[in-house]
């Protein structure tokens, strides 16, 4: 296979017990898997457009796996509202993900993720409370998501204000299967490996943790979620500090 030479045996079994990881938050809560997997993934290799096209992909196929049967959660109203303003900002950091060199793109993740971790820890919620305050959230966080795939929690703490909790997972993962389609697009244009083959290698251990998190969220829907996250954010904070100092001190 073309992607063995990339990697370490060690490696490998990294990135395979990350994509359990990422398949678990990515069902368990309806966002984060980028976010919180595409750190960890930059501790093994420091190149997101590896990586950037597998979360893609498998984004694509266990989304619309899970939607098939669950459709009828799908709140299309806002589905079309958040679109509509996510749109140009989305394009805008496509554009930026193929220009800015591979050093920030490293430095924005590790940076961004770490905001995340701390707002979890404190159980910090992002929310708006205006349409105005809607808008900006939805504006950085289509940017976001176009340079880096981590721009999920800002769209999701907008679109929690209008679905209930019963619609919320279903309906963010149609707006992730629109903006993950729009990437994949780019990098068809602009050429980029989709690694084909590590994404399907690396299926069976992201269907694994996707299966778990499935049983993960129907609980989450039942109770308080509030000490998972928690959990969630100093996981987060270990990564991207661990993978801040890495990089701009140990490695260069």
């Amino acid at each position: 296979m073309d992607f063995l030479h990339l990697f370490s045996t060690t490696q490998l079994i990294l990135i395979a017990l990350i994509f359990v990881w990422t398949g678990f938050v990515r069902a368990g809560i309806g966002f984060g898997g980028a976010a919180l997997g595409l750190p960890l993934l930059l501790l093994v290799d420091d190149e997101p457009l590896i990586f950037l096209p597998v979360i893609g992909a498998h984004l694509l196929f266990f989304t619309i796996i899970t939607l098939i049967s669950r459709k009828q959660n799908i709140n299309w109203p806002v589905v079309y509202r958040v679109m509509a303003i996510i749109f140009l900002p989305k394009i805008a950091g496509l554009i930026g993900l193929f220009n800015f060199p591979n050093y920030w793109l490293v430095i924005a993740v590790f940076s961004i993720t770490l905001f995340y971790g701390t707002i979890w820890v404190f159980n910090y919620k992002i929310k708006s409370q205006s349409k105005l305050v809607d808008v900006i959230l939805l504006v950085l966080g289509g940017y976001v998501s176009g340079t880096s795939l981590t721009g999920a929690p800002l769209i999701a703490a907008v679109v929690s204000r209008y679905v209930n909790k019963i619609e919320l997972r279903e309906t963010l993962f149609l707006l992730w299967i629109l903006l993950v389609s729009m990437k994949m697009s780019a990098f068809v244009i602009y050429e980029v490996d989709l690694q084909w083959q590590l994404s399907l290698f690396l299926l069976p251990f992201a269907g694994l943790g996707h299966y778990v998190g499935l049983k993960m969220h129907d609980y989450l829907v039942k109770t308080d979620s509030s000490t998972f996250h928690r959990f969630l954010g100093l996981s987060l904070i270990v990564v991207s500090l661990a993978g801040l100092f890495k990089y701009i001190y140990l490695d260069k």
